[in-house]
C-alpha cells in the first residue's frame, strides 16, 4: 500500500490556471485579491492568479502585525517580484489594538489574539475585494483544511481555494515548478501569527507524515492501518482522525437546523443559470 501523494503537478497547474481564470468570468469580477505573506501557499497561488488573469488583474497585499517577523514581508516582496505583480501594504495592528480595547474585560491570549490577526487580514481584503470588484484568493491547503488548521472566518474565509485538493507537500511541488524563489520554499511553514511560531509544531507532527495519513485516510483504510503501514505510532494517527472530527464545523459555511424543504447551507439548489440576481460578495 503506497501512502505517498500523488498528484499530477503539471495537470494540476493547468487545472487550476483554467479554475481561476473560469470563475472571474463567472463572477464577472475585475480580478482577484490576496494576502501574500511570504509563505509557500500564497506564494503558489499568486504565480497561479498571475498566469490565469495576468498581473493587472492581481491585487497583492502584505498585511504584517507589529509582533511579524521582518524576513516574512521581505519574502513577500521577494514572491511578488518574481511574478511581476506589485504589493501593497496593509498593517493590522490598529485593527486588532482596537479589537482588544472595546473588549477590556476579555483575556487575550496568545490564540485569541491570533485569530483576530487572521480575521483583521480578511477585513482588509473584503474591503478592498468589495471597492473593486474583486474575489477573494483564499491559500489554504488540503491538508489545513482537512485538519482544521485556520482559523474559522480568518484564512478560512475566502472566495476561491484553488489549493483546497492538494496536499502540503504536493503544494511544494507546485512552488517548485512555478519557479517560487528558493528562500521561500526552503523555510518552515508558518501562520506568522506569533513570533516563533510554525505549523509543525502546532500540528504535531511533520507535513510528510500528515499528508501520508490523509492519503491513507481518503482511501478508507483504518487507523491501525495507516499507523503500521506510515511507520508512525497509533496514538499520532488517532490525533489526526480527531482533529479532522473535531474540526469539521470549520469546513461547513451555515449550521442551520432543517424546518423546511429547502434548507440554506443543506439541500437548497442554486437558482438556473443567469436566473440569479445580481448580489455582493
Amino acid at each position: 500500500m503506497d501512502l505517498a501523494p500523488n498528484a499530477d503537478i503539471p495537470a494540476a497547474r493547468r487545472i487550476l490556471v483554467r479554475f481561476l481564470g473560469d470563475a472571474v468570468e463567472r463572477a464577472r469580477a475585475e480580478g482577484v485579491v490576496l494576502g501574500v505573506s511570504g509563505g509557500v501557499d500564497s506564494a503558489v497561488v499568486l504565480g497561479l492568479a498571475v498566469e490565469a488573469l495576468g498581473c493587472a488583474r492581481v491585487a497583492a497585499f502584505a498585511m504584517p502585525h507589529a509582533t511579524s517577523d521582518p524576513t516574512d514581508e521581505a519574502h513577500a516582496r521577494l514572491v511578488a517580484e518574481r511574478f511581476g505583480v506589485g504589493l501593497a501594504r496593509a498593517e493590522v495592528t490598529p485593527i486588532t489594538d482596537a479589537v482588544e480595547a472595546a473588549l477590556p474585560d476579555t483575556p487575550f491570549d496568545a490564540r485569541s489574539r491570533g485569530n483576530a490577526k487572521s480575521r483583521a487580514r480578511m477585513i482588509l481584503l473584503y474591503a478592498h475585494a468589495n471597492a473593486t470588484n474583486r474575489l477573494v484568493l483564499g491559500t489554504g491547503n488540503k491538508s489545513e483544511l482537512l485538519t482544521g488548521y485556520f482559523t474559522k472566518y480568518g484564512d478560512g474565509a475566502a472566495d476561491l481555494y484553488p489549493l483546497g485538493d492538494l496536499l502540503k507537500t504536493e503544494v511544494f511541488a507546485l512552488a517548485r515548478l512555478l519557479g517560487v524563489p528558493e528562500p521561500v520554499v526552503a523555510k518552515p511553514p508558518s501562520a506568522g501569527l506569533a513570533p516563533g511560531q510554525t505549523d509543525e509544531s502546532d500540528l504535531g507532527i511533520a507535513y510528510a507524515d500528515l499528508d501520508r495519513v490523509l492519503v491513507g485516510l481518503e482511501a478508507g483504510h483504518d487507523a491501525a492501518t495507516i499507523a503500521r503501514v506510515a511507520r508512525l505510532s497509533p496514538a499520532l494517527v488517532e490525533r489526526v482522525v480527531r482533529r479532522m472530527r473535531d474540526s469539521e464545523h470549520k469546513r461547513s459555511s451555515l449550521v442551520v437546523p432543517k424546518l423546511s424543504f429547502r434548507t440554506p447551507g443543506l439541500d437548497w439548489r442554486q437558482p438556473r443559470e443567469g436566473a440569479a440576481a445580481e448580489g455582493t460578495r
